[in-house]
């Protein structure tokens, strides 16, 4: 597990707000550290996949938990065995809607980031399934 620390969010968060500034702070994580982001926010009648990025010749489907403060518990907590299970039958339905991408493997991944005040904490794990 890679962990970073960042700055000042700006401001106090809320729900809806505080899931996008997640999600922008673990697309900027995953980038300085080499993924090239393929598409986010990816949706089907299933579930929605929040980044799906290239890391090397891996593609990685990418669930993102955002949390602020420390009473609601770690991120991760909020990954349980039901959502990864349907990220594990959303992922051959994105290859269905994209049939012109293939890949040598494929992994899931988790990304937590933890708000608490001014400071920001981005954690990624990559093969969680």
């Amino acid at each position: 597990m890679e962990r970073q620390s960042h700055g000042s969010t700006g401001g106090s968060l809320r729900n809806g707000r505080l899931g996008r500034f997640g999600e922008e702070r673990a697309v900027a994580w995953l980038e300085a550290r080499g993924f090239r982001v393929l598409e986010r926010n990816w949706r089907c009648a299933r579930g929605e996949i929040d980044i799906i990025a290239w890391d090397s010749c891996t593609l990685a489907f990418i669930e993102v938990k955002t949390r602020s403060g420390t009473s609601t518990g770690h991120p991760f907590e909020a990954i349980t065995a039901t959502k990864l299970a349907r990220m594990r039958r959303l992922v051959p339905e994105w290859f269905d809607a994209h049939p012109r991408v293939s890949a040598r493997s494929v992994r899931i991944d988790a990304v937590a980031v933890h708000v608490d005040g001014d400071r920001t904490v981005v954690e990624h794990l990559p093969g969680v399934l």
